[in-house]
């Protein structure tokens, strides 16, 4: 059997489908994610993924407009995929993934607008798929590699000050002291961020932390957080990838944002509202929990 997996959330949702990933793999040979390009490189972290298919769906719009001559069409045709699961948290219609996957000749497709474990795992096991035995239905990803090359030696702090959804960025000079703060209280801090953001890693790093902006590749970046002693950070992505990597996280969330990552410790904190001190008394109640 050949099944689809397509989550339509970018890269949160690729992580969030991992479970579901790994539940249909129990049964199906091979599984392919079938996502967008912000998706692609976490698809590629899953464990028991055997391809990834990039597709640009459209913006929240109920047609997708392909023909039974697209080129991802006719690629999906002949693959010939028995079964697909489209999981479309709010604000994502599974509509014209569903429109592409009718087009392909998938013979059965289900969709999940939910995209917590349980009910992922219960829309896999209306299509015949469950877990393993001992699978807890948690993030997870391949291991990662060994990164203490770019980190140095020690534990450390991660302090992610990326901007995020709309609502979730945290103040540069608040992140700034929030490093400041950390380091005071003992911790070795390393301030992670993309190709596009080193002035702002650069800025909040200052003199004081290991500055990794544009350092790091989706794998590198997973490793990174796997050996911190623990993750801050606004944006759902490395929250989530942290969580997939087991370490607990401090999530700089408005009221009203995405639910905390799963399976690690984790504290919320409202970005308007929260000080340096703090961070550095989260990231110090989390320690005390691994202790």
């Amino acid at each position: 059997m050949k099944a689809l997996v397509v989550p339509l959330d970018g890269f949160t949702g690729a992580l969030l489908a991992g479970p579901a990933v790994r539940a249909v793999a129990t049964r199906a040979h091979p599984v392919t994610v079938l996502c967008g390009p912000d998706g692609e490189p976490a698809a590629r972290l899953l464990p028991h993924v055997d391809d990834v298919v990039v597709w640009e769906p459209p913006p929240r719009t109920p047609e997708d407009g392909r023909t039974d001559d697209d080129p991802l069409v006719r690629r999906l045709r002949d693959e010939a995929y028995d079964v697909a699961l489209v999981l479309a948290p709010g604000g994502h219609s599974p509509g014209p993934a569903e429109q592409l996957l009718l087009r392909a000749r998938v013979h059965r497709v289900a969709a999940c607008g939910d995209t917590r474990p349980r009910a992922v795992l219960g829309t896999a096991a209306a299509l015949g798929f469950r877990p393993r035995a001992g699978d807890d239905g948690r993030l997870r990803v391949v291991p990662p590699p060994d990164t203490a090359q770019l980190t140095g030696a020690g534990p450390y702090v991660v302090v992610h000050p990326g901007a995020g959804p709309p609502g979730h960025a945290w103040d540069p000079d608040h992140c700034a002291a929030a490093v400041s703060a950390l380091a005071d209280a003992g911790h070795r801090v390393v301030v992670t961020g993309g190709p596009e953001e080193t002035a702002l890693t650069r800025h909040v790093s200052a003199d004081i932390a290991v500055d990794l902006g544009g350092r790091t590749d989706p794998r590198r970046f997973a490793g990174v957080l796997r050996a911190a002693d623990a993750v801050v950070t606004g944006v759902p992505g490395p929250a989530h990838l942290a969580a997939a990597t087991g370490t607990p996280v401090v999530s700089l969330v408005p009221p009203g944002a995405p639910r905390r990552p799963d399976g690690v410790p984790s504290v919320l904190l409202a970005p308007d509202a929260c000080t340096a001190r703090d961070v550095a008394g989260a990231v110090h109640r989390l320690l005390d929990e691994r202790t």
